[in-house]
């Protein structure tokens, strides 16, 4: 079986707008963002928080959830996995899995569709997200 990516189908950029610590042991940092972009052509701003726990190796493993809202009035939600790195002074690198849910015609096509995406985060709190199809 030849798993592919599809279509990119997602794209958005924004910013951290706030974290906390949720526990020391294991080390769980909660992290909130606003972001704006595109969702199937479709103009789209997004609030999410996702949670990100230091693992032995040094990596990272991240659950969030989310509502993205359209331009006229659509709204899609979606819960996520991934796992990531750190880089340099804080920044972060992600690569997971995300489904959505949405009764927005528009947003429809998502209730049947894995998402696979690329999530960076900088040293500053800059976010850019890439969301595909996999078919």
């Amino acid at each position: 079986m030849i798993i592919m990516l599809g279509e990119q189908i997602g794209e958005r950029k924004g910013r951290v707008t706030g974290r906390r610590v949720v526990s020391t042991e294991p080390a769980r940092i909660e992290v909130a963002f606003e972001a704006e972009g595109s969702l199937l052509g479709v103009a789209v701003k997004e609030i999410g928080t996702y949670t990100s726990q230091l693992r032995p190796d040094g990596s990272l493993y991240g659950e969030g959830e989310g509502v993205i809202m359209g331009k006229d009035g659509e709204i899609a939600t979606w819960k996520g996995q991934g796992v990531g790195v750190l880089g340099e002074n804080g920044a972060v690198s992600y690569r997971g899995a995300v489904y959505h849910q949405s009764g927005s015609t528009k947003f429809t096509r998502l209730n049947t569709v894995a998402g696979v995406f690329e999530y960076e985060v900088d040293a500053d709190g800059n976010t850019t997200t890439k969301l595909y199809e996999w078919r």
